[in-house]
Formats: structure tokens, sequence, C-alpha cells
């Protein structure tokens, strides 16, 4: 069985990166059929959501659901001694060093409306050891 997580995708060399635009692109022609409802499509978890108003990251590109909001990038990193649930990251500075430890450690990015609470996870990635 072929893992799908960035370090075992095959013909990958060393770290890798999977994005997940595809997926994104089903999901919401599905939605925008009518073959799921809105409160399938918006279903974040409110820390998920407080992240995003908190701490996310900034982008260009409207909600594609409720149209009205931008919607935000919010990153969460795993690997040895974080938290099981993983670590919200705030800055580029936080990410830089979580990279100087040793270990393997993978960032999810999750792109997410506060307003509506879409949300979908962007990509993943390992981040390469500095």
């Amino acid at each position: 069985m072929v893992g799908f997580r960035p370090d075992t995708v095959r013909g990958s060399e060393g770290a890798g990166e999977i994005d997940y635009r595809l997926a994104r692109q089903a999901v919401l022609s599905e939605y925008r059929k009518g073959r799921l409802a809105r409160h399938e499509v918006c279903d974040a978890h409110p820390e998920l959501v407080r992240a995003a108003r908190e701490c996310g990251d900034s982008t260009r590109l409207d909600c594609p659901v409720c149209e009205e909001t931008k919607v935000v990038l919010v990153s969460y990193v795993f690997g040895p001694r974080l938290p099981a649930f993983g670590r919200c990251i705030t800055t580029k500075k936080e990410l830089q060093a979580i990279s100087r430890r040793s270990g393997t450690f993978t960032c999810y990015v999750v792109e997410v409306c506060p307003a509506c609470s879409w949300n979908h996870l962007a990509r993943t990635f390992v981040l390469p050891s500095t």
C-alpha cells in the first residue's frame, strides 16, 4: 500500500509536497451542483475558525462558498515533541525554529473562511531540516 504522506509519495526525493487543489475543486463542484449542503462544506471546528481569526495568514482569495470574505491560511505542524493535536504556527520565525529541531516535521496548511466556516486542506509538506 502506498502512503499519502508527503515523504512517501512514489518518486519523491527527500521532502515533498502534496497539493489538494483537485480535491478542493471536486468538493466545490459537488456543492455547486447541489449534491452537498452548505453545512456539509462549512464545517470548520470552532478552534480552527478561532485560529483563522487570530493568527491566520491573509490571502486575496474570496471564499468559494459565501464569496463575502477572504480566506485565510492556518498552518499546523506535527512531529516529535509536539502536542498530539499539532502546533498552530503563527509566524515564519516559529516555523523556522521548528525546522531546526531534530526529527521529521510535517506541516498542514488549511484554508479557512472565518465568516462561513468553509475549510479545506490546501497542502501538506515535510519541513526541510536546516
